[in-house]
């Protein structure tokens, strides 16, 4: 594990913002500190709010528990605090999800009696993309019986994306938003 700073490696922009940070701003969203070091490069920026709009939209195939069933599990693996506190003080309520099933995302697994076939599969394939980069065929099926094909599709690439944004909070050193904790805190 890396030594933790005090200081984030790349400090985020503070207020007050130029008009060109404010805009970026308003298509990421709340002015985190994620957010505030991505607006230092407004074209990284955009991308990044591009993307995010499809998977926080309805467009995408999976419901927003699927979603952060997702995140919330790939960012605990990765040990990625910051992201996990931003996500569950933000959707873990419309995700539906309860104490014991966010202590079994931080610390348990999809065998865990807290959840069902659906979230199983979408767990056991977030868990083994993790350790082997990869699906078996039986994770795949069991996967595509609960989400479709397209939502297989998308839990691909949102495991992945929380992979490098679990890094990149990692690597900067972002200290956890107010009133938030890491998977690990009581």
């Amino acid at each position: 594990m890396p030594l933790k700073s005090k200081q984030p490696r790349i400090a985020p922009l503070e207020p007050p913002f130029d008009a060109g940070t404010a805009e970026v701003l308003d298509r990421l969203g709340p002015p985190i500190g994620l957010f505030r070091v991505w607006a230092r490069r407004p074209a990284l920026a955009r991308g990044v709010a591009d993307w995010g709009r499809y998977y926080f939209s309805r467009q995408s195939a999976l419901t927003v528990r699927q979603r952060e069933l997702v995140i919330d599990r790939t960012t605990a693996l990765c040990g990625a605090a910051y992201e996990w506190g931003v996500h569950l003080a933000t959707f873990a309520e419309k995700a539906g999800l309860r104490d014991d099933q966010i202590r079994s995302l931080a610390a348990g697994g999809p065998a865990d009696e807290c959840w069902d076939a659906s979230d199983r599969a979408v767990l056991k394939a977030v868990d083994e993309l993790h350790a082997t980069h990869d699906l078996a065929d039986g994770t795949w099926a069991d996967l595509t019986n609960a989400v479709g094909d397209d939502g297989a599709l998308d839990v691909l690439l949102v495991c992945g994306w929380y992979h490098a944004i679990s890094f990149t909070v990692r690597a900067l050193r972002l200290p956890l938003e107010p009133g938030t904790t890491g998977p690990n805190s009581p």
